[in-house]
């Protein structure tokens, strides 16, 4: 499947977390969104995000070491779209500037949310559908 994909991340506590090239970032906790794309096969991605062991490459690798994927949600589609559903996320949400965006113009594709029903509803509302993992 391709397509694009979010993440519904878990925070239990306040925390810094060191995230690469982007340095000691503090993060509350709460609930966080994290947006992606897999044009080859998107349950691939989702299943090595949701690995504990791997090598860190992506900046959601270092902050999956503190938290807990609670949903995957996902849209089919063969272009990418996940600058698309940032953007339309970022108007409702607080941002983390810079993560997950360094190879675009997005200001974050990582989101913070105080509930995971005000997360997942929001992605719904995106046509965005669960996938179950």
């Amino acid at each position: 499947m391709k397509g694009s994909y979010v993440l519904i991340i878990e925070l239990p506590d306040d925390t810094v977390i060191s995230v690469g090239k982007l340095g000691k970032l503090p993060f509350t906790r709460g609930y966080y969104i994290y947006v992606g794309s897999a044009l080859n096969n998107l349950e691939k991605r989702v299943r090595r995000h949701l690995s504990r062991r791997k090598k860190f490459h992506w900046h959601i690798d270092y902050f999956l070491k503190f938290a807990t994927v609670r949903r995957v949600l996902f849209k089919e589609s063969r272009e990418r779209e996940e600058c698309k559903l940032a953007r339309e996320l970022a108007k409702k949400f607080t941002c983390i500037k810079g993560f997950g965006s360094s190879d675009c113009n997005c200001k974050s594709h990582l989101f913070h949310s105080k509930s995971l029903e005000e997360a997942e509803n929001e992605c719904k509302k995106l046509g965005m559908r669960l996938l179950e993992v």
